[in-house]
Formats: C-alpha cells, structure tokens, sequence
C-alpha cells in the first residue's frame, strides 16, 4: 500500500473555520489578543472550551476567567492556538471497526504522552515546551484514518503487535515501508499546521537517533521519548526496558527518577483530562512500571 495513495483516498476531513483562521493569526507577529479573541468569540462552542481550559485546576488561577481575551493575555496565543487544534482534531477523527482498536484508549496515551513531552521538555530546558504536548498529543492521529480505510489490515498489524511484542511503527514499515509517524506528517501539512508540528510528528519514532542528538533535538527526543510509554490496549509495557534506558541516558542530572516522573505526569493527567473530556485508564502510568519492574525482578 503506498502512503500517498491510501491518504489520497482517506477522504480527510477539512479543519473547522475557527482553528483554520488562528492558525492564520499565528503566523502574523503582529497580531495581538483581541484580534485572536474574534475568531474564537464567534465560535460559542471553542469559546467555552477555551474558558473551561483556562479555568481548569491545570493552571490554577485564584478568580475565574470569564473572557477570552483574558483567558489569551494569561496564558498567550501559542497555548490557545495548539488547545484548539487539538479540539478540532479530536473532532475529526473517525473510529474504525478494527480489531483491538479503542479510540478512547488512543486519546488517553495521546494525552499522557503529551504531558510527558512537556514535563520532559522542560527538563531540557526547552523554551516552547507546548510544540511537544501539542505534537506528542497529535503524533498518532494517522492511525484511526489508516485503519478506517484499510480495517483488515490494520487489525492484523494490531494483533500482531501483541504478539510479536513489536512497536506498531516497526510492523507498518515492515508491511508497507512507511509507518503512521511518516503519514502524519503528511496529513499535518495537507491541513496547514505548523510545520515544527509535522516534524515531530513524523519523526516520532527514531528515539535512536534523538538520543545520539539530545542537545540539538531536545523537542524531537521529548516526543519520541513519549511514544515509549505503555499503551492502554496492550496486556503489558512492551516498549518499558527501552524506555527506561533511554531516559537514564537523557535526563539531566538531579531530575526526578522514572517512577516520580511518572507519578508526576499520572497527577497531570488527572487535573487536564477532564478539560479534554477523556477518561482515566484503568492502570496508572507507575501502575504499569511497578507492574513491569515486578516482572523484570
């Protein structure tokens, strides 16, 4: 199946008016909080999605926030403008009849390893640490739209994974000779977003080469870091020991060991999930590692 055919044929779902437009505003320096407030105004829906964000405990303001050019001046245009890309595609996606697919489950790892890549991008340092949540949250939305349309193939990839042990990516070049990483890409840029979106994305899965590269690719490496963090759907942490290893080589020295990190990010994600309207998994994140140090041991 060659990628630019099986997208071509996907038949991808336009973004809204409103996230089209501050994707717009973004790219004028000029552009100030009130202008960026009037496309989201006159979106009812986005507007009290945006109060709702900016009002969650995850940012803690002492008064509430009750207009959306305050809630822009607060917390700056770049965090507006990626919350409402992330509603507009959490909108968009389909979710396929496809084996062990669960979209609900996608949403979850999507959101904790959005946290992650924050919380691991300021580690290093990084001065936008919101391109990575953003991109970590977005770094497998190909995959719902490549399994609905090639569901037979998609759930044989998805069962294999289980029982081969294999990353997903690993079997998609295997089949095809490209992954999701590589199609999400693509569809990043047919939509317009940024392009530091697209690159993170589609290189989601090189954690190898990001690692030999921590000091100049400190974003690139927070999301592939990411993408190593267990999956809901899958019986155990297959992808744990690699994980491991590479967050002992990358992480500065004094930060927080592996089973804090992960406490910190499962306390994260208790504050913002209910902002993002996805559910908490069955198994904490340090559920999933004590679990496997256990099966190490």
């Amino acid at each position: 199946m060659q990628l630019k055919k099986a997208l071509s044929v996907a038949h991808l779902p336009a973004l809204p008016q409103s996230a089209i437009r501050l994707l717009e505003l973004s790219k004028n320096p000029t552009t100030g909080p009130a202008e960026f407030a009037i496309p989201i105004e006159f979106d009812p829906g986005l507007a009290g999605q945006v109060l709702r964000f900016v009002n969650s405990s995850y940012f803690g303001f002492a008064r509430e926030i009750s207009s959306v050019k305050m809630a822009i001046a607060l917390v700056g245009m770049r965090t507006i403008k990626n919350f409402a890309l992330w509603n507009a595609v959490f909108s968009l996606m389909p979710n396929p009849k496809c084996g062990p697919f669960d979209l609900k489950a996608l949403w979850q790892d999507s959101l904790r390893r959005a946290l992650f890549a924050r919380a691991f991008g300021k580690m290093l340092h990084l001065d936008e640490d919101d391109d990575p949540f953003a991109a970590a949250l977005l770094q497998d939305m190909a995959v719902p739209l490549l399994a609905k349309e090639a569901p037979e193939v998609y759930r044989q990839l998805l069962l294999d994974r289980g029982f081969q042990n294999a990353r997903l990516s690993t079997l998609e070049e295997q089949k095809f000779g490209w992954s999701h990483a590589a199609a999400g890409g693509i569809i990043a840029r047919q939509w317009n977003l940024p392009e530091q979106f697209a690159v993170l994305i589609e290189n989601h899965v090189a954690v190898d080469v990001w690692i030999e590269q921590r000091q100049r690719e400190p974003a690139k490496l927070a999301v592939a870091l990411s993408a190593l963090l267990p999956s809901t759907s899958d019986s155990f942490w297959i992808e744990r020991g690699e994980f491991e290893t590479c967050y002992g080589r990358a992480a500065p020295p004094a930060s927080p060991s592996v089973p804090a990190m992960l406490a910190q990010i499962d306390s994260e994600f208790e504050k913002f999930a209910p902002v993002l309207k996805v559910s908490t998994p069955a198994k904490s994140l340090l559920d999933w590692y004590q679990e496997a140090s256990v099966g190490v041991a």
